[in-house]
């Protein structure tokens, strides 16, 4: 059984209409036995993948579970991701920004640690906190050391948008480059 992923996204120009969208999904497992059977299964082939991954050394892959407190972000990376080799595998989580990434752009602190080549990246939380958590709390962004000419902007939420839309267009681009061979 699959979870129809349509049903949660959001069309680039489309307005999110929050109350149309579904708040639960169907069970994917008709059990526990089930679950775990399907969990065994899954964390195996995933774990023959990375291998694959791993010695291939052509591709980064990031993995970003966004969630409120409490959602079962732990959890799931626990528990999915329990298959991968720690050595191909790095987990970053996301937390108050310190005084150092607050002296840099609000992308910074998650673009120094993405994935190299090979390796699965995981980010526990991520630079959308940047237009969720400080949208929603003007006293953080105010806090962020911005000069006031960026803080008083009307279009700091779209300029925010567009910089997280044209760094996981580059991102993906330059993962999809194809490197000669003995490079």
């Amino acid at each position: 059984m699959k979870i129809d992923a349509s049903e949660f996204r959001v069309k680039e120009g489309e307005k999110a209409e929050l109350t149309a969208r579904p708040t639960a999904v169907k069970p994917v497992c008709k059990s526990k036995k089930h679950y775990k059977k399907l969990l065994k299964e899954h964390v195996e082939s995933l774990s023959a993948l990375q291998r694959l991954h791993y010695a291939s050394g052509r591709y980064a892959m990031l993995l970003i579970f966004q969630g409120m407190d409490s959602a079962g972000k732990d959890g799931a990376i626990r528990h999915v991701m329990s298959g991968i080799n720690p050595q191909g595998c790095e987990v970053f989580s996301f937390k108050q920004p310190s005084t150092e990434e607050l002296k840099h752009d609000f992308l910074w602190r998650t673009t120094c640690r993405l994935p190299e080549r090979g390796r699965i990246g995981i980010f526990n939380r991520s630079y959308y906190e940047e237009v969720l958590v400080v949208r929603v709390h003007p006293e953080i962004l105010r806090a962020q050391g911005l000069p006031d000419a960026v803080l008083d902007e009307k279009d700091i939420w779209q300029q925010r948008y567009r910089s997280i839309s044209e760094l996981e267009e580059h991102v993906h681009v330059q993962e999809m480059i194809e490197l000669p061979t003995g490079h």
